[in-house]
């Protein structure tokens, strides 16, 4: 159960036995989200990947890293690590959920995106949520039903908010961060999982 206090209501985006999902604007007070997306940007090493897709080898339209919670330190410059142990703390706190992983995304402009997709299950321990907390530029995230014919939800996914996913929503929706020409900055988008071990 979620442990926000009484006046900060999330927005509930879905909430039904298909999944459930809510957006939680200023989760972090602006000045916090400013500092923690300077040291991500500048104390990672992001990394360019390239995978295959349509039968043939593509760039992954932005940069990535992974971590373990417990695996921060070397892996990442002192500000980062710090950012990545606090943001993990409070969301682990609101929550109530022991989450032991980190996966970044840094969006350098409206260029780069994510393709509509689920998480993979079989990484996920059961029952527990995805947290993607957001810094940086506002990019608009679109939450699809698999069911044809059912309209998409759109979320502006601003700094500091955070989209919490229930398990179940992975099974039932994709989500997805389009490219854009509309002007945009630069967004990381910190996702915590809790990961078997």
């Amino acid at each position: 159960m979620t442990q926000f206090g009484l006046f900060d209501a999330p927005l509930s985006l879905l909430d039904g036995e298909r999944g459930r999902v809510t957006y939680h604007g200023g989760f972090l007070p602006a000045d916090r989200a400013v500092a923690w997306f300077a040291a991500l940007r500048d104390g990672v090493d992001w990394h360019a990947q390239r995978r295959v897709m349509y039968e043939r080898e593509v760039d992954v339209p932005r940069l990535t890293a992974h971590f373990a919670l417990d695996e921060l330190d070397g892996g990442v410059a002192p500000a980062a690590a710090e950012a990545l142990r606090e943001a993990a703390a409070r969301v682990t706190a609101a929550l109530d959920v022991p989450f032991n992983s980190i996966g970044l995304n840094y969006y350098r402009d409206g260029n780069d995106s994510v393709a509509p997709h689920s998480d993979r299950l079989h990484e996920l321990v059961a029952g527990h949520p995805i947290a993607l907390l957001s810094l940086g530029g506002t990019r608009r995230m679109l939450i699809r039903s698999k069911q044809a014919g059912e309209a998409a939800v759109p979320i502006d996914l601003e700094a500091g908010s955070l989209i919490v996913m229930n398990h179940a929503s992975q099974l039932h929706y994709t989500h997805g961060v389009a490219k854009t020409r509309a002007p945009v900055g630069p967004r990381i988008s910190v996702a915590l999982r809790v990961r078997p071990r």
